[in-house]
This record gives C-alpha cells, sequence and structure tokens, in this order.
C-alpha cells in the first residue's frame, strides 16, 4: 500500500506486513487520505511511477496495493499488472477501482508468494517493507518471482526519519520498532513500523540476490506547491521516504 507519512503521517497498510496494523478497520478513510494527500499523490507515487519509466507491455507485481492507486496509474502506462495485499478491506477497495477482472490476490508478504518463478518482469514495492521485522524472507520470494533482468522498485521511511522521530534518540545501527497513532475522522489508529540502518537496507537487498542500480531521495511534483505552500516547502527540504531500484542479474538463477 502507500501511505501518507509523517508530514500527515505514513500511509502504511497491513500491506503484507505487520499484522499489528489492521488496516481493515480504516480502510476507506485511508484511502481517501491517501488518494489526493501531499506525500502520497505529489511526491510517493510520482517518483515510483518515475523510477518504473516505461512499463508498455511490462508484468508488474505491486507488492501491498493497498486500494490500487498505483497498480491504476501503472496500467493506465499500459503494463500488465497484478496486486497483492494482506488487508481483504484494502483489496474491496482495489477491486472497487480496478474491476472484478482485475488480478489481485489476498497474500501476507511474508508467506510464500502464489505465482511462478519468473513470473514478473519488475515488482514495485511502495511503503510496505518497513512493516517487515525481517526483510530477508520477503526479498527472496520477491526475488524468486522476478525474471533475470527484472527490477524490483521499492520505497521505503527514510532512516533519518525513522531515527528522529523517537524521542531520546535511538541507536541509529541497532534495528527496532516505533509507533505512533495515525488520525482518521477523529480516530486515532496505533501503528507500528520497523527502523533499519540503510547499511542494513542495501545489505538485505543484496543478500537476496539483488544489485543495487538506484538510490534516489526525490522532490515533491512542483504542481503541489501551491496546492500544499507550507507543506511543500517542508516536504521540499526534510527527508521523508527513500526510494530504491534494484536489479536480478541477468545471468542470474533463481534461488
Amino acid at each position: 500500500m502507500e501511505r501518507d507519512q509523517h508530514l500527515g503521517q505514513d500511509q502504511g497498510q497491513d500491506r503484507g506486513q505487520g499484522r499489528a496494523n489492521h488496516y481493515d478497520g480504516f480502510a476507506e478513510a485511508y484511502a481517501a487520505e491517501n488518494e489526493s494527500s501531499l506525500v502520497n499523490a505529489f511526491y510517493e507515487r510520482p517518483a515510483m511511477l518515475a523510477l518504473a519509466a516505461d512499463v508498455a507491455g511490462r508484468r508488474i507485481l505491486d507488492a501491498g496495493c493497498g486500494s490500487g492507486p498505483l497498480t491504476a496509474a501503472l496500467r493506465d502506462r499500459g503494463a500488465v499488472v497484478t496486486g497483492v495485499d494482506s488487508s481483504a478491506g484494502m483489496l474491496a477497495l482495489a477491486r472497487r477501482r480496478l474491476g472484478d477482472d482485475a488480478a489481485l490476490h489476498l497474500v501476507d508478504l511474508r508467506d510464500r508468494l502464489p505465482f511462478a518463478d519468473g513470473a514478473f518482469d519488475d515488482v514495485v514495492a511502495s511503503l510496505v517493507l518497513h512493516y517487515l521485522e525481517d526483510w530477508g524472507p520477503t526479498l527472496a520470494e520477491l526475488r524468486r518471482v522476478l525474471r533475470p533482468g527484472g527490477r524490483l522498485i521499492a520505497s521505503v521511511d527514510h532512516p533519518f526519519v525513522a531515527y528522529t522521530i523517537q524521542e531520546p534518540r535511538p541507536d541509529y545501527f541497532a534495528a527496532g520498532s516505533y509507533s505512533f497513532d495515525w488520525t482518521f475522522n477523529g480516530t486515532s489508529v496505533p501503528m507500528t513500523f520497523w527502523r533499519k540502518s540503510l547499511h542494513a537496507m542495501t545489505e538485505a537487498f543484496t543478500a537476496a540476490g539483488f544489485r543495487l542500480s538506484v538510490i534516489s531521495e526525490p522532490q515533491p511534483d512542483p504542481a503541489a506547491r501551491e496546492l500544499f505552500p507550507d507543506g511543500f516547502h517542508d516536504l521540499a527540504s526534510t527527508p521523508c521516504f527513500l526510494f530504491f531500484v534494484l536489479e536480478v542479474p541477468p545471468s542470474a538463477a533463481v534461488r
């Protein structure tokens, strides 16, 4: 799923992640806010689409698709997209958006994926990995379902944000969880995320067999400057999310 984060609070979903984060209970409210928020609609999704570039004809797995905004955008650009999410409520909203014939599956990203080896050209994981304590099994599965030469395009909480949001400051290099409440329509929802250093992230990617191609810290869409004058300045000058493009080596065999 995507999410609304600290500058309006993360967008997370149970996206195949922490069972403590129950998106079913606030799926409608979350999806509505995610649709047009500064952080999601004018920053995270545009950055993911820019990194994906030309996707016409590519088979893409949206891992943690939530209510389907990124799935829809990729499909509009000519990709053949399959979505998975661990929240039945979010998937119901995705099906409403994408139609009854959309390829959507209720899947926890900590489990084995119901797809063949090399089934996809790309995997997009939009603001989902930070819901997982252990990235290893999930990355291994994402690696398995990608063809040689395929890409994993992922966005996560920037490690600086996850570090500075806590008081007192934790040990940056020690992995750990952090929690806070999101508020939707006056209702507070407790959410928990897992913090990792940049080194731990890149080490997890390479251990799973990926080759790091791009690390990106993009700027928000300039169109948001007039729509969100205060938030735009904050987002343009403060770390928020970190974006990766990881490649499966062309000659790699599935492990």
